[in-house]
């Protein structure tokens, strides 16, 4: 699985992003969930700035604090929540017992995804917070295919 989690990266990555970008991204992902009836939390960011925010119907402030959680280890490490918890999983344990990060702030749980500009790096994130983990990456990964795949060439 790590093989795939990581072609994800390579593949999803930006050209340019900005307040539009978001927007539009912010609201792809809404509409698919809306679609589905999935009952998540939607958030992006380019650094600190939260450019877009939006929480459908049976979500509730946990999943912001999941929001947090999960961007703070794709900012540490560089790499998809849903990766980083691989990581640990195929060695035969868990993020969550690792004694250097308090998972009441970390949490390498499925959905959130580092924004890459391509030839610059992650400069922010996308994250979704309601499903089960694999569910929320999944939705990452497809919103983020479909928002790329449908913009045109520069």
């Amino acid at each position: 699985m790590l093989p795939e989690l990581q072609e994800q990266e390579e593949r999803l990555q930006f050209d340019r992003f900005d307040h539009e970008d978001a927007w539009d991204l912010g609201n792809h992902l809404v509409g698919l969930a809306r679609e589905r009836g999935h009952p998540v939390t939607v958030d992006i960011r380019r650094g600190d700035h939260q450019l877009f925010h939006y929480a459908l119907p049976g979500t509730s402030a946990d999943n912001d604090d999941w929001i947090e959680r999960k961007i703070r280890v794709v900012r540490r490490f560089g790499h998809s929540s849903y990766l980083v918890g691989q990581t640990y999983r195929d060695r035969g344990t868990t993020f969550d017992q690792q004694p250097h990060l308090d998972p009441a702030r970390y949490a390498a749980h499925g959905g959130c995804f580092p924004i890459i500009l391509r030839g610059t790096g992650p400069v922010g994130t996308v994250t979704v917070s309601g499903l089960p983990q694999l569910d929320d990456h999944r939705l990452v990964v497809e919103a983020l295919g479909l928002f790329l795949g449908s913009r045109s060439p520069e």
